[in-house]
């Protein structure tokens, strides 16, 4: 099955690492492209270029100010990506607590066995 291509899709433009760091600086604030530039220390084309699959996916607004283009997440098409990870945090919620019973229960097992502590390897062992 062919991939969607990274301008059109939202998944596939958030899958480059790069762009993932321009979107969390933009959550915070309005920025310019030297801006990002800078606090990134990415060549200005390369910011560019991602900026505008951003920008074409919907996933950051655009406004001029004088000569500049400040740029900002466009949380509502961020909202698709949160909806989706959100269906995997039951999942994770759950293992989670399943490794917290299994450590309480080795705890209250070695507190009563008179050992209440024990080495790391032996922990990581079992």
């Amino acid at each position: 099955m062919a991939r969607a291509a990274t301008t059109s899709d939202v998944f596939n433009a958030v899958a480059e690492p790069r762009r993932r760091e321009i979107l969390k600086l933009l959550v915070v604030t309005e920025l310019p492209v030297g801006d990002i530039v800078a606090l990134l220390k990415v060549d200005q084309p390369s910011v560019s270029k991602h900026l505008r699959v951003l920008r074409d996916v919907g996933l950051v607004h655009v406004r001029r100010n004088g000569r500049h283009k400040l740029y900002r997440t466009n949380a509502h098409a961020i909202r698709p990506l949160h909806e989706w990870a959100g269906t995997f945090e039951h999942y994770w919620t759950h293992q989670l607590n399943r490794v917290k019973e299994r450590a309480e229960a080795r705890m209250k097992r070695n507190a009563e066995e008179g050992n209440p502590q024990r080495r790391n390897d032996d922990v990581h062992r079992s």
